[in-house]
């Protein structure tokens, strides 16, 4: 064989895999998916946050805390730096309010994803974990919050080898929690790019503590979301890519031993829990695809899903709100208090709206 024809046969097959990988990618990401629209009523979008609320938890008492701002590579973002906004969901006015930043935190580098509350039984004070990202690189910033000056006290910051791509984190004591990593790869490109072709089910949960460091859960597309059941006996997380919810469960060793995979039908993103109920809220991309390719034209539309008794046989899986794009763009994270639903975004404004 001549080396003309060789190459050309190499080119053909290069080709034809990349091709390949680009139509799996597309089915991963539900590219072909048409949505059916399906609002709430009075929906609003919430004042001073326009450039995204990736994150969003409740408290039992109805104070949410919001995290802002963030810039992930691929998506659009602000020249905003990142902020930590609270909601008191039984003020009327539904007005968020920034958190005042200790002065010796460096904001200016400040970018928060994933967030969770600890409250500490034996005094009732809140402890706020914060996935933060400056020159997008990972680690875990530890705050105290104060609210009678509604500020936050800056503790300590988390970084070790095995939380190298975190992405969300449930916080289980004073300075313990569990963490997603959503990529395998550090490199920007290897990661932006190589292995969304590969599709290769390599991330995978980290469980921290200052005495134990360790991956209690792996074989995950995309591990994004991650949250505790009410009775601290269960986690779950939200593969994106593989459009399920695992429900797993927690050993005395910290451990986590798999108990099912829930479909959910969408990419979803964050995960959060009603306390009362123990239903999930998931905060999902409808059309993944549009979340990178998308335009004004043909926007990334939003979903809310409801995971109804996922303990059962049968979990009722129901999506609770639709959007095409056109009214919220690209929703994250779903959490309810009261009779309203919050949704927020990666990159666009936030919604309250009232459940049916």
């Amino acid at each position: 064989m001549g080396k003309v024809a060789f190459v050309s046969l190499v080119i053909a097959a290069l080709a034809a895999l990349l091709g390949e990988r680009i139509l799996s990618l597309r089915k991963k990401t539900l590219a072909s998916r048409e949505l059916v629209q399906n609002h709430l009523p009075n929906c609003v979008a919430l004042k001073n946050l326009d450039f995204g609320s990736e994150d969003i938890t409740i408290l039992e008492n109805g104070l949410a805390f919001i995290s802002t701002g963030l810039k992930y590579p691929g998506l659009p973002s602000s020249n905003k730096i990142g902020k930590i906004y609270t909601l008191d969901m039984k003020d009327p006015r539904m007005k968020p309010g920034e958190l005042r930043m200790p002065r010796n935190f460096d904001l200016e580098s400040f970018n928060p994803h994933g967030i969770s509350v600890y409250v500490d039984p034996s005094d009732d004070a809140i402890y706020l974990f914060v996935v933060n990202h400056p020159q997008h690189q990972s680690q875990i910033e530890l705050f105290k919050f104060i609210e009678d000056d509604h500020s936050l006290v800056h503790l300590k910051t988390v970084k070790h080898e095995l939380l190298y791509s975190v992405n969300d984190i449930v916080a289980v004591g004073l300075e313990s929690f569990y963490a997603t990593n959503d990529h395998y790869f550090n490199h920007e490109i290897l990661k932006g790019w190589v292995e969304l072709l590969l599709g290769q089910p390599w991330t995978n949960v980290v469980y921290y503590s200052p005495e134990e460091v360790k991956v209690v859960s792996d074989g995950y597309y995309l591990a994004n979301g991650i949250n505790i059941s009410p009775d601290k006996r269960h986690i779950y997380v939200s593969d994106l890519f593989d459009h399920t919810v695992h429900v797993l469960e927690v050993k005395e060793d910290n451990a986590l031993v798999s108990v099912k995979a829930v479909s959910v039908g969408s990419l979803c993103d964050n995960v959060e829990v009603d306390a009362e109920t123990g239903d999930l809220w998931l905060g999902c991309h409808p059309n993944g695809w549009k979340i990178y390719m998308g335009g004004p034209e043909d926007p990334a539309g939003s979903e809310v899903i409801r995971i109804q008794d996922i303990h059962s046989d049968k979990p009722a899986v129901t999506p609770v709100y639709s959007d095409d794009g056109h009214v919220i763009i690209g929703s994250s994270v779903a959490a309810t208090y009261g009779g309203k639903l919050l949704i927020g975004t990666v990159f666009h404004k936030a919604l309250c709206c009232d459940l049916k």
